[in-house]
């Protein structure tokens, strides 16, 4: 276990570009994001080491691996996790996980987006692997990178604006353990710091929503017999419908840990280790041993903040949002979150970014918030105790036809493990940096995910006739992406010199790549609907058609600069058009 010691004093820096408020998973991955942009910051973070005691998240969906994946990470993270995922693939719907009272009731495989071999999708499929492990990855690498300067046992205690200071307008004030403070000048503040966060009270912000009507305790223990004892076959989750106690239990590692979380129990009554054992075996259904290594109650909560920013001043992760973690989306949503506003603060502090850029982060990122928050809320509606039936350990044809029916009502919880829709549909179609056309919409759903290049969507992924992944192909900042199919012998290079040359006099950086076809035969404007894409730092499809002359109107869009403004930053207008 990585520790890190309580920086004195002396080591807290004076002034920051970027000051990180918070080292968990949204700062440090915002943090890494920016030093791979040529972005110096600092992060200020309270803990001094990774409890393991409180696994909490414990799924990174493939759009998160694959945000990892353009940071170098992905492997490294892999690498880490004690499960892997060629492990198991499935969560399993059961009255029990041994004896002859366990029956399977539903399965639903590939959950999370785990899927050995090469994923479709995205270049990466999802990973099982606990929290506390992913942050120590983080930790670990920003530790070594000279780009971030990582304060551990310190904490961000409020904000204020220094009122005449243009260049650096923040004071932030943060304290140790021992109460001695220190104020940091910062040009940028972010607060990641969860959702007490210091910062978000400075703005005088307050979550709004609510809470689930009953709480939960999650259990981590240790058993060496529970294992060899379960008859349904291996899963990452086996959610226990039981007549009275119903929750999930899951393994940690393959050597003999694992985790539980009892759905639906009263708050206000305390949980002992040998209670909290007690209910273990009654999920598992037999007297395995159960030594327990930790208890934690807690309630799923439904908030958001009214907005994601005030000037300089922005919130990431749980410090704008708290989720439900049914289906896995918390986490993910925090890592979105650092992944959209990295590229918009390094353009910013670089000098390329229009007026409207830093003001689409909330624009773009809240309504993602909103529609996941939603349907998390939605699964919390329908959770293990609510298909409790005492029937369904039942032998014979009344057994078998509650069996039967529970069977079909847990198709509800599809959305739940098979969210591709959620993972991957979410679209910023509706902001004002990306540049609309006529073209159909795919519809938005949670479960199916139809890849589309409309402007806002992310960029459907495809494994190319070479074995490279589409992704590889994308720059650091805007990448111009032409099917090589649709150039028909045109060199790039002279079809695009104009919108190069605009990018050059602006200073947005911008990569042409020609690609295609995909290893199926497939010329990639068939799916995209267009010979050319203009792809945002972040993967999103800024503007898709076949006119150069309109390809450099939509990199100023794109960059944040509004219509009327386009003059001093557009290409010179060019007739050629691409086939």
């Amino acid at each position: 276990m990585a520790t890190f010691p309580d920086i004195p004093a002396a080591g807290v820096p004076e002034e920051a570009r970027v000051l990180i408020a918070g080292g968990g998973p949204s700062g440090l991955f915002l943090a890494l994001d920016l030093a791979a942009r040529g972005i110096p910051s600092a992060v200020i973070e309270p803990r001094t080491t990774m409890d393991h005691t409180r696994p909490r998240a414990k799924t990174t969906n493939a759009r998160t691996m694959t945000h990892l994946r353009r940071l170098g990470l992905a492997d490294l993270l892999r690498d880490a996790s004690p499960l892997p995922v060629d492990y198991a693939q499935d969560v399993i719907f059961c009255t029990g996980l041994t004896g002859p009272a366990a029956h399977e009731l539903r399965r639903f495989p590939n959950a999370f987006q785990l899927v050995p071999g090469r994923y479709g999708p995205q270049p990466e499929c999802g990973q099982q692997v606990p929290q506390p492990v992913l942050e120590e990855v983080l930790r670990s690498v920003a530790a070594d990178n000279p780009l971030v300067t990582f304060v551990t046992g310190w904490s961000v205690r409020r904000v204020t604006r220094v009122d005449g200071a243009d260049v650096v307008p923040y004071a932030v004030v943060a304290a140790n353990r021992e109460g001695a403070e220190r104020t940091i000048r910062a040009e940028y503040v972010i607060g990641a710091d969860g959702g007490s966060s210091a910062v978000r009270r400075s703005l005088g912000l307050r979550l709004e929503g609510g809470s689930a009507a009953l709480s939960n305790i999650s259990i981590l223990f240790r058993s060496g017999s529970l294992g060899p004892a379960i008859g349904l076959g291996p899963a990452v989750q086996y959610w226990v419908v039981g007549a009275e106690t119903s929750g999930m239990v899951g393994p940690m590692d393959l050597a003999g840990t694992w985790w539980a979380i009892v759905q639906g129990v009263d708050p206000s009554v305390p949980v002992t280790d040998r209670d909290a054992a007690a209910m273990v075996r009654a999920l598992v259904g037999s007297e395995v041993d159960i030594e327990v290594l930790a208890t934690d109650p807690w309630t799923a909560r439904m908030l958001l903040a009214p907005e994601y920013s005030r000037g300089n001043v922005f919130l990431v992760g749980d410090a704008a949002h708290l989720n439900p973690p049914w289906g896995g989306h918390g986490f993910n949503t925090c890592i979105g979150d650092a992944a959209n506003l990295a590229w918009k603060l390094a353009a910013a502090i670089n000098g390329w970014a229009g007026p409207a850029l830093l003001a689409s982060y909330g624009e773009e990122r809240r309504p993602v918030a909103a529609r996941t928050i939603r349907d998390a809320a939605d699964n919390g509606k329908a959770l293990a105790y609510h298909f409790a039936d005492p029937r369904l350990t039942a032998a014979g044809p009344n057994g078998d036809a509650a069996r039967a029916a529970a069977h079909a009502a847990l198709a509800v919880k599809q959305s739940e493990f098979d969210s591709l829709g959620l993972v991957l549909g979410y679209s910023y179609a509706d902001s004002s940096l990306v540049v609309p056309d006529a073209l159909p919409v795919p519809a938005e759903d949670p479960i199916h995910y139809v890849p589309s290049a409309n402007p806002g969507a992310l960029l459907p992924h495809a494994w190319l006739a070479d074995g490279s992944s589409l992704y590889s192909h994308l720059g650091t900042g805007f990448t111009l992406l032409a099917d090589a199919g649709a150039l028909a012998g045109v060199p790039a290079a002279t079809l695009f010199e104009p919108v190069l040359a605009a990018a050059a006099r602006t200073g947005v950086p911008v990569t042409v790549a020609v690609v295609g076809p995909s290893d199926d035969g497939t010329h990639l404007s068939q799916v995209w609907g267009a010979g050319t894409l203009l792809v945002r730092p972040d993967q999103h499809v800024a503007w898709r058609g076949n006119s150069a002359a309109a390809a450099g109107a939509a990199l100023s869009v794109a960059a944040g600069w509004s219509p009327t403004s386009l003059e001093s930053t557009r290409s010179a207008r060019v007739d050629a058009v691409i086939p």
